[in-house]
């Protein structure tokens, strides 16, 4: 059959609107409310990710960034987020597009997204802005009992 609608877009922009609205949480009444802390994990080379060289360097495919205590001058629109960070004791500034991320933690609560196939969805969201200190890190693998929010279970074989 085919989707004439668009289910797998119309989910992806809603969790990414999810992510987008989290963000926004941490810009509001002075930072991330009690525990919570974001590990954001994207594609460093995906289509209007602004990083320094050096950042795509060291991180050629993916990058997770942590925004928690000291980050700086996040800026969230509908379709990136913006954030400074330090890496090396130094303040740098990142533009990220919420379609280059490819997952979102938040283990205070064990709330995570995992997104699709890189591309798929990439007309339906633009970038947002979003600043906060982060270290640069791999990947980290899903921490027990976290919760990860896959369409694969809903769709059709």
């Amino acid at each position: 059959m085919t989707d004439y609608i668009g289910y797998e877009a119309l989910s992806q922009a809603a969790m990414r609107g999810v992510v987008r609205e989290a963000l926004r949480r941490g810009k509001t009444n002075g930072g991330l409310p009690g525990e919570h802390h974001y590990y954001i994990s994207f594609r460093t080379r995906a289509p209007g990710v602004k990083i320094p060289a050096q950042l795509v360097q060291r991180f050629p495919e993916e990058m997770t960034i942590v925004i928690q205590h000291q980050y700086w001058d996040l800026d969230v629109h509908d379709g990136h987020f913006e954030v400074v960070l330090k890496f090396a004791g130094v303040p740098q500034h990142l533009s990220i597009p919420l379609v280059a991320i490819t997952r979102f933690v938040d283990p205070s609560v064990n709330f995570g997204i995992a997104f699709e196939t890189p591309g798929k969805d990439a007309g339906v969201i633009a970038p947002a802005t979003a600043t906060a200190p982060v270290e640069a890190t791999q990947p980290t693998p899903k921490a027990a009992g976290e919760t990860v929010v896959s369409l694969d279970a809903f769709r059709r074989k």
